[in-house]
């Protein structure tokens, strides 16, 4: 059996081993999960949605200790820590109106009858990265266990404690065991293994572009569903007719939030030239405004990167003969930490520009018009999320209809509701999460009809 030595990021001081899951446990795994997703399926929709609204009660009585789990495994500042714990507790009780509103079709037709039924695909594995390792686990299990699936969850190897601790409230709860399993351990093992299992009906990936490339192949071989969430280097794009002061003041936040690690992270500035200088002079104080800090402290607004590995990655972006605009400030000491940064491309075409650097660094760019504008938004690989600030309503209209995003937000930095769906464009991934469909796509659609002959 292997594992892996948890680090706490803040301090670098170690937390506890945790096993890694065999190939053969998976197996187990699925088989345990296979029977128990029938016996779940077949229970009255009612019943199901009663056993989901008791889990995001069993959650709810949990949030602090879930919220010092992630503080102490992700780094996460405790007032985002507890938000995300209350987000899955709340992500439970969106869909656990699910089941009960899971309807079919009549479909008018000659000779007969028509409807179509909404039947669960059978196990999912749903597979999640370390960034926010609770919230992205609750959008792939509680839409899925609605609509009747048994789910297997593989948290991320740097960040389980969280999942782990999911999976005990889940059985806690009185979810029939097998059903909502978590495994620990290496994608290589896990994750490859819901991709080639015959068993497992559906593979939910997040994580980064090319990991995602890789599983969205693995699942054609079988022709396996898939949904994927990925990389991004969305665009906060500033006009000149735009709250000046507001903009600068909110566009720390929507790239500096969770160290940068944000797939959402709008980690491109786009000025218009006439107010770039301007806004560049707002940017500053607001940059360096931003606390950074413990992540026990409630008045904390970003904390560490995740890992040693991670933060020689994100400095590999800036090296010491980089020209940096400016930065905010960051503790000496121990732990993974790194200055918010503001950098001013040479071209548009730099790799700081281009590149996910997954880290607090953002980059500012200058355009001319709303041509231009779109063109530079669009000039990159990804389409996941961004922001639009203009006070011109038919502006804003044509900006967010001409940038190929998922998410867009406009004179704010909105991304994710539970509410609304999610996903994105291009090299963003394929497919939606959340929103008052997603429960939908954990099925089929099986067309009947009824001779009335």
């Amino acid at each position: 059996m292997t594992g892996i030595t948890l680090i706490n990021p803040a301090t670098e001081a170690v937390l506890q081993t945790v096993e890694h899951s065999s190939l053969e446990q998976v197996d187990d795994a699925v088989a345990r999960a296979t029977f128990a997703q029938r016996a779940w399926a077949a229970l009255p929709p009612a019943e199901r949605a009663a056993a989901l609204r008791r889990f995001a009660t069993v959650v709810e009585g949990d949030i602090d200790n879930l919220a010092a789990l992630e503080v102490a495994n992700s780094g996460h500042p405790i007032s985002q820590a507890r938000w995300e714990a209350g987000h899955v507790r709340d992500v439970l009780n969106y869909y656990a109106a699910a089941p009960e509103r899971m309807i079919g079709k009549t479909i008018p037709v000659a000779g007969g009858i028509d409807v179509t039924f909404l039947e669960a695909l059978g196990v999912v594995g749903v597979i999640v990265p370390w960034n926010f390792p609770m919230t992205i686990a609750a959008w792939g299990f509680a839409p899925a266990l609605a609509a009747g699936n048994a789910v297997l969850l593989k948290p991320a190897e740097w960040t389980p404690l969280t999942a782990i601790r999911l999976g005990e409230l889940a059985l806690e709860a009185g979810m029939p065991p097998g059903l909502f399993q978590v495994l620990p351990g290496k994608g290589t093992v896990i994750g490859e293994r819901f991709v080639t299992h015959p068993e497992v009906r559906k593979v939910v990936f997040t994580g980064s572009t090319t990991v995602g490339k890789q599983v969205m192949a693995g699942c054609a071989d079988q022709v396996k569903a898939v949904t994927l969430e990925l990389g991004g280097k969305s665009a906060n794009v500033i006009f000149a007719d735009s709250d000046l002061e507001k903009a600068a003041a909110t566009a720390p936040y929507a790239v500096f939030e969770n160290a940068g690690q944000d797939c959402c992270a709008r980690s491109r500035i786009l000025v218009q030239r006439s107010v770039y200088d301007r806004f560049l002079e707002l940017l500053e104080p607001a940059v360096k405004g931003v606390r950074v800090g413990s992540p026990l402290a409630d008045d904390t607004e970003m904390g560490p990167l995740v890992s040693a590995a991670h933060l020689a990655k994100v400095r590999s972006y800036v090296p010491d003969d980089r020209q940096v605009a400016f930065r905010g400030s960051a503790p000496d000491g121990p732990g993974y930490w790194f200055a918010p940064t503001v950098l001013l491309p040479d071209s548009r075409t730099d790799r700081v520009a281009e590149d996910e650097i997954f880290g607090p660094v953002v980059s500012v760019l200058p355009f001319e018009d709303e041509a231009d504008a779109i063109t530079l938004a669009n000039d990159s690989i990804y389409g996941l999320s961004g922001s639009i600030w203009t006070r011109d309503l038919g502006r804003a209209i044509r900006v967010s209809r001409a940038i190929e995003s998922g998410n867009l937000s406009v004179n704010s930095h909105s991304s994710v509701r539970y509410s609304t769906p999610f996903g994105g464009y291009k090299q963003s991934g394929l497919g939606r999460e959340l929103g008052p469909d997603a429960a939908a796509a954990f099925t089929e659609t099986k067309n009947v009809f009824i001779s009335m002959d």
